[in-house]
């Protein structure tokens, strides 16, 4: 194994950082297939645009970003009859964060390290898997994947030496390789790409490294790419005077989370990452678009236009997950909404029209002391500079840099009309902010990463929260605390009034009541659980199926706390295994 110097010298002060360095150990050779699959169902746009309800193929399973299924044969009722019908060790290490994308009877999961696996659905047995062979002086600061895109008879793969590849979804076989960017600047990719009429999306992930963000579009037959828009404004451009001086060709923005589409107004929804590096005085200004949402076409890239939640980012909070489309009805008006709950402790509900984004209402979901409110006019958050991070000095705030909601996905119920959120409350942080040049390829957080703390809040009585949220009304319905662990894990609703969620350190999958919040089932898996689960039908059989395969930013979490001398141990065991269950007949 090699490691360059940088990544050396990196490995060696910032091990806080790198509980993923033992990826490095699993670099594999290229494909290796087991079989090919037979009459494989070509992704149509149209069965993208309306999927059948025994299917999950987007990340969120429809473009509106959801995380609904509207299957309801596994129900309240019957839950607690549910047990493993198959499960498959990937074989890999670290955290695994990609949904179980289903076709037709036909599973591709993907598992950090650029692997790709198809499955038979059914009965979990191998069809055929992808490895990538990955560079030897890589270094992953996210060792992860969230999933392939479907299109026609082809996937994509992002990949975290900064590709995008096409595969053939019969057999596996690379169709075509595409460099996005340069990994040796720190530039890496670890989103599902969205695909959109033919137009294969991904943005870049490498705010910590002083990058600039985009995101770009791909010719899906060909990899030709056809538009490339940064998420900073360059010169000339709206939105630049919000930057001084030359900040903004290293201002981060990165947007590393695939976004939403309205199919309606032909508009992708993107979420944009913190600003580079931390301390806001490093960067003066307003700083646009990072931390925000960007209305983008997807014919040309353009941006549309745009909202900011929160200005000057100085905490890290990344705001990369994009907003859910909800049609709503409050204060006795409905609206096309965007709902977003924001690592900023924010939970916002916005309104989305063909030519801006109005603000309309927004609310601590979990404790803050960072804002002293939201002026009602524009929904600009107010600062209070006793808690915001600067230079030279210690400066706390909570919640912590990992926010009230990281990238984990909340989901919104069709049936209960409720928002249920993974949200983690108690936690606190803090740096000292420190002026130091930026070197390509290196680390450039502002701080030393050696400083960055996780403490709790006296008094916490838990930290993890699934909260269920009327979005009509902004009241809280419903919540579930778990005293011992963080909540770090997507949320997936369904038509049987299930809400089922991992995201502990206990190993657990459960599932909740949606109505009520009652805790129905659970199952403890090998590994922590940090993707989402998903429901699919095949034969007239409800599946519900996750990775469980704990790793990355969860991990960091779990040694922060450890170190706090509050009861918890850092031992979570890792091990990427798909389950799949099924109600016992």
């Amino acid at each position: 194994m090699t490691i360059t110097s940088t990544a050396v010298k990196t490995c060696a002060v910032k091990k806080w950082l790198l509980s993923s360095t033992v990826a490095f150990t699993c670099l594999t050779a290229p494909a290796a297939v087991a079989g090919p699959i037979e009459n494989y169902s070509p992704v149509t746009p149209a069965r993208l645009e309306n999927p059948e309800p025994g299917n999950w193929m987007l990340y969120r399973r429809t473009y509106d970003g959801q995380g609904y299924s509207p299957l309801n044969q596994i129900n309240t009722t019957n839950v607690k009859n549910m047990v493993p019908a198959w499960t498959f060790a990937t074989g890999v290490i670290e955290g695994h964060e990609a949904p179980p994308l289903v076709n037709n009877g036909v599973m591709f999961i993907t598992t950090p390290m650029g692997q790709v696996i198809a499955l038979n659905a059914k009965t979990g047995d191998q069809y055929w898997r992808y490895k990538r062979e990955l560079p030897e002086d890589l270094f992953q600061l996210h060792p992860t994947n969230r999933g392939v895109g479907l299109w026609q008879d082809k996937l994509y793969l992002a990949t975290t030496d900064d590709h995008l590849v096409a595969l053939d979804a019969k057999t596996g076989k690379v169709l075509w390789d595409k460099k996005v960017q340069d990994y040796k600047k720190g530039q890496y990719l670890t989103l599902m790409p969205l695909i959109v009429d033919g137009k294969v999306m991904v943005g870049g992930s490498g705010g910590e490294f002083g990058v600039r963000g985009y995101v770009v579009a791909y010719d899906a037959e060909d990899g030709k790419e056809l538009w490339r828009t940064f998420t900073i404004p360059g010169e000339g451009e709206p939105g630049h005077d919000t930057w001084s001086g030359d900040d903004w060709k290293s201002g981060g923005g990165s947007a590393w989370m695939t976004g939403t589409y309205d199919k309606d107004t032909k508009t992708v929804y993107w979420g944009v990452g913190n600003a580079a590096p931390w301390p806001g005085g490093m960067h003066p200004g307003d700083n646009l678009y990072t931390s925000s949402v960007i209305a983008l076409d997807p014919a040309t890239g353009k941006i549309k236009t745009h909202f900011q939640y929160h200005q000057n980012d100085s905490w890290d909070w990344d705001e990369v997950d994009a907003p859910m489309l909800v049609d709503l009805q409050r204060d006795g008006r409905s609206f096309k909404s965007l709902i977003h709950p924001g690592r900023d402790a924010i939970f916002w509900v916005l309104e989305r029209t063909p030519e801006r984004i109005n603000y309309v209402n927004g609310w601590n979901f979990v404790h803050t002391d960072v804002w002293k409110g939201i002026e009602p006019e524009t929904g600009r958050p107010i600062v209070d500079p006793e808690h915001k991070p600067t230079l030279g000095k210690r400066v706390d705030f909570c919640p912590s840099l990992w926010g009230g909601k990281d990238w984990p996905s909340a989901a919104y119920s069709q049936n209960t009309r409720f928002v249920y959120v993974p949200a983690n409350e108690n936690f606190c942080g803090g740096f000292t902010g420190e002026k130091v040049p930026l070197v390509p390829g290196q680390l450039w957080l502002g701080t030393k990463p050696e400083d960055i703390g996780l403490t709790v809040r006296p008094g916490a009585d838990h930290f993890g929260e699934l909260q269920a949220w009327d979005p009509a009304t902004g009241k809280k319905v419903w919540a579930h605390n778990f005293p011992k662990s963080q909540l770090f894990g997507s949320v997936t609703a369904t038509a049987g009034d299930l809400v089922l969620v991992g995201g502990t350190n206990d190993r657990m999958l459960r599932a909740f009541h949606a109505k009520t919040g009652e805790l129905l089932w659970e199952q403890k898996t090998n590994s922590g659980i940090m993707g989402m689960p998903v429901a699919y039908e095949v034969d007239g059989t409800q599946y519900i199926a996750v990775q469980s395969g704990w790793g990355v930013d969860a991990q960091r979490i779990q040694d922060a706390l450890a170190k706090g001398n509050i009861g918890l141990e850092d031992n979570v065991p890792q091990g990427g295994v798909v389950w799949v269950f099924a109600v016992k007949k």
